[in-house]
């Protein structure tokens, strides 16, 4: 058997280290506290969901999307060819079309209204 430096020193270095860890002693784990009730006044998530209505206009499906009772966004579904969105960006009514590549992706900017007199 040929004497080899490195290859004693490697496996030495790596014995080591492997002994250190295996030293290691574990934490003691302890359960988390539970957390604090909720402020009162809070928003609801329930009240974040969209809420769809979908009806029948001619041949084309209209489904309209309303948080809070407020009418955000509509997909048009026509009878042949791609469905088209309409979004209301500024929240005064008034709807653009916007590609529907970038909607199914959720690529659209959030905005939200924070907070109305």
């Amino acid at each position: 058997m040929k004497f080899h430096p490195l290859r004693n020193a490697l496996a030495l270095l790596a014995l080591g280290c492997f002994a250190t860890v295996f030293a290691q002693t574990k934490p003691a784990l302890e359960p988390l506290p539970e957390p604090p009730p909720p402020p009162p006044g809070l928003i609801d998530d329930a009240t974040l969901e969209p809420q769809v209505t979908i009806r029948k206009q001619g041949e084309d499906k209209v489904e309209e999307f309303r948080i809070n009772g407020r009418l955000y966004m509509i997909k048009v579904t026509p009878a042949h060819g791609k469905p088209y969105y309409l979004v209301d960006r500024t929240g005064t009514g008034t709807f653009a079309p916007v590609d529907a590549a970038i909607v199914d992706k959720g690529m659209s900017v959030p905005m939200w209204v924070i907070h109305t007199f």
